[in-house]
């Protein structure tokens, strides 16, 4: 489960996920006061980026409703749009992913509150309890999530249907995972042909979307034991 975890600065990978995020919300609620001032700054650059990537599961959205609509005149004009239902595929996974963070803050995920609802006491460590597993599933999953992308590229799976993208993207993706050293040699593999999607393409949404939703119940579970509040609250439509 976790033996194959590497080490980092002397200590394993998964102190580093689960551990630390506890021991400094600990450290936090004995320095509250202290804290307070900088945390506030904080979190508000954490809900605007949970809100710039929602805006990303947006524009995500839409691009479904474009693919949709190239399709129907593809259809009418006699044109063929190939992998047009991989890449629609991939534009859904992509606004699920990104909107996750963004959508735990507005509180659209499925919260149950049966018990929350009993009396103030209860409520606060019962959501804090619930808030910590949450938060360490989501790392474990993120964790895996990133794990998966790398497997895709070194067995080199590609789609099996019959999208394609050139290969200058997948080279341009590839650099942020590379040293900048060798970033010439990779731009110069670039041949400007159009190859079958590589795996790990679409799968970087799912990595980055884990990895904030992560960040996001840590950051949540933060602020409740540090406020002794919830700050998700849901949006009533009248």
């Amino acid at each position: 489960m976790i033996k194959d975890w590497p080490d980092m600065l002397g200590l394993p990978l998964w102190f580093w996920l689960f551990c630390a995020p506890v021991l400094l919300a600990v450290i936090l609620v004995i320095f509250r006061q202290q804290s307070l001032s900088y945390l506030r700054n904080i979190w508000r650059m954490l809900d605007r980026l949970y809100f710039g990537f929602g805006v990303v599961a947006a524009c995500f959205m839409v691009s479904i409703l474009l693919i949709i609509v190239v399709q129907m005149i593809a259809r009418w004009t006699g044109f063929t749009f190939e992998g047009s239902t991989e890449f629609a595929g991939y534009a859904m996974a992509a606004t699920s992913f990104f909107a996750l963070a963004h959508a735990l803050s507005r509180g659209a995920h499925i919260r149950v509150s049966i018990f929350l609802n009993l009396n103030r006491f209860t409520r606060f460590w019962l959501d804090a309890f619930a808030m910590m597993v949450a938060a360490i599933t989501a790392t474990y999953f993120a964790r895996f999530a990133i794990k998966t992308n790398f497997m895709s590229e070194m067995l080199n799976d590609r789609t099996q249907g019959q999208d394609q993208v050139p290969d200058m993207l997948v080279y341009i993706l590839s650099l942020f995972a590379t040293s900048p050293l060798s970033w010439a040699d990779q731009l110069d593999k670039v041949s400007g042909e159009w190859i079958y999607t590589p795996v790990w393409v679409p799968q970087i949404a799912m990595s980055i979307g884990t990895v904030l939703l992560a960040i996001c119940l840590w950051d949540h579970f933060i602020r409740l034991v540090v406020t002794g509040a919830s700050e998700i609250t849901s949006e009533t439509v009248e």
